[in-house]
């Protein structure tokens, strides 16, 4: 067996890290159509593994997860970010934490929150009017952010704090932005919007403080369940805070970790449904036969009814779409892994304590699973296409013990809120294609996603 994949060639200091920093897209994109399933090459200090065969993808996410661990490079800013939370912690912590969640986010649960996900996207569509211009980035962070705060705090925000939220996402969507210097760099050095990132983690703080505050002693069963939803079930209120909060009181849930989940579920837990929402509408403003389509199908399935959990099942093309979306925008591109013995990926001997990189932008968009894969084509999920492709040629969610916790809500989410818009109007994308992107924790947009919106 070989010992070292081949791969490009850096330069000294930097390696590959500033051909990654000025554009990680293109990169993930020349890496993969030129090696084999792995390729290795030096992120600065850091010998990288990218790994794109589905197979092997599979073992690192699946099969094999017990070998893998989430690397250390990502504990430093991001630790001071989320912590201990659910998408960082390892072992005995992260399987307590995510028994806890389970509950939370079972099928049956969210199948009876469906009418509060199309409430929260009714409020957003009654404030729109033919002929106006909304952000549609900024619109659905809105609206996916009164879902997360409603189903999994049981708090609704006033406009000015969801607007303070909201302020500090640009700042610490830079902190994560790809720097060969702070690659190169100790952790203990100061760097340019340090500052920035630190004031936008003490102002989320301070709303999760005011958050967690108010829901004190309501997680039992005389609490925020019934009194916003009316009902009387004599069961506790199976939201992630209030879950967290009871297990608090039976001395489990230290207050650190209790704001480490909260933090993670604050920014995670809407950030990628709001990215997959934006992408979705501007590739249907791209392509109206697709669009066309999309309307006929909704207007059939509702009949005239709000959209609920009973018309889910039913949006076949709908669902086609919101998959071809994920596959050429995926909100998270890349997912790291660090080998914690030595492992054999893709015919080689990889060392413990290397970097795994897997890239669901190079996967996604690979002309070695996918037929034209930069084309919108929502019909490539229809079950006899998708049938023999391999299963990890497609992982928005990553995969294994480990996959997305909120995969199931943000899918829901998404339908709903797309259905909601799309049986009153149809949105037009204002700005000029194609779209370039900030490669950060997620892929954002750089350009002001602006929309007319148009009565249908």
């Amino acid at each position: 067996m070989s010992e070292t994949p081949p791969g490009p060639k850096g330069e000294p200091l930097f390696g590959s890290s500033r051909r990654y920093a000025r554009d990680p897209f293109s990169f993930i994109a020349a890496v993969e159509a030129t090696y084999d399933g792995v390729a290795l090459f030096d992120m600065g200090p850091m010998d990288t593994y990218m790994v794109t065969e589905p197979a092997d993808i599979e073992r690192v996410l699946v099969s094999e997860a017990d070998a893998y661990r989430k690397p250390d490079f990502q504990n430093d800013a991001l630790g001071d970010l989320l912590g201990d939370g659910l998408l960082l912690s390892e072992g005995e912590t992260w399987e307590r934490q995510r028994d806890l969640a389970n509950p939370a986010f079972r099928m049956a649960r969210l199948s009876g929150m469906a009418d509060r996900i199309t409430g929260h996207a009714e409020s957003m569509v009654e404030e729109w009017s033919a002929g106006q211009t909304v952000d549609v980035e900024s619109e659905m962070a809105r609206v996916t952010l009164n879902v997360i705060l409603d189903l999994m705090m049981g708090v609704e925000l006033s406009d000015e704090r969801v607007r303070t939220v909201e302020d500090q996402l640009e700042p610490l969507g830079r902190r994560f932005e790809p720097d060969p210097i702070r690659f190169a760099m100790p952790e203990w050095v100061p760097m340019p919007g340090d500052e920035e990132f630190e004031s936008a983690v003490d102002a989320l703080e301070a709303v999760l403080d005011e958050i967690i505050e108010t829901r004190r002693g309501t997680e039992g069963v005389e609490g925020i369940e019934r009194a916003s939803t009316g009902a009387d079930t004599g069961d506790p209120p199976m939201d992630f805070l209030s879950i967290l909060l009871r297990a608090q009181k039976r001395g489990e849930q230290s207050a650190r970790q209790l704001r480490d989940e909260m933090m993670t579920m604050l920014l995670a837990g809407h950030d990628t449904t709001a990215l997959v929402l934006t992408y979705t509408w501007y590739l249907l403003s791209e392509h109206p036969e697709a669009e066309r389509r999309v309307q006929r199908e909704v207007d059939d399935v509702l009949a005239g009814d709000r959209p609920g959990m009973e018309h889910v099942r039913e949006f076949e093309f709908l669902d086609r779409v919101v998959n071809e979306a994920m596959r050429l925008y995926p909100p998270v591109f890349t997912i790291f892994r660090e080998s914690t013995e030595p492992v054999d990926l893709g015919g080689y001997r990889v060392p413990t304590g290397s970097t795994i990189m897997l890239p669901q932008w190079g996967v996604h968009r690979s002309e070695r699973y996918w037929q034209d894969p930069d084309s919108f084509d929502p019909d490539r999920f229809s079950p006899e296409r998708r049938a023999d492709r391999p299963r990890f040629a497609f992982f928005p969610f990553g995969g294994g013990p480990r996959h997305c916790i909120g995969k199931h809500l943000s899918l829901l989410e998404a339908k709903l809120i797309l259905a909601t818009v799309i049986a009153e109007y149809e949105l037009d994308f204002l700005g000029e294609p194609p779209l370039e992107f900030m490669p950060s924790l997620t892929m954002h947009p750089r350009q002001t996603m602006e929309m007319r919106v148009e009565e249908r």
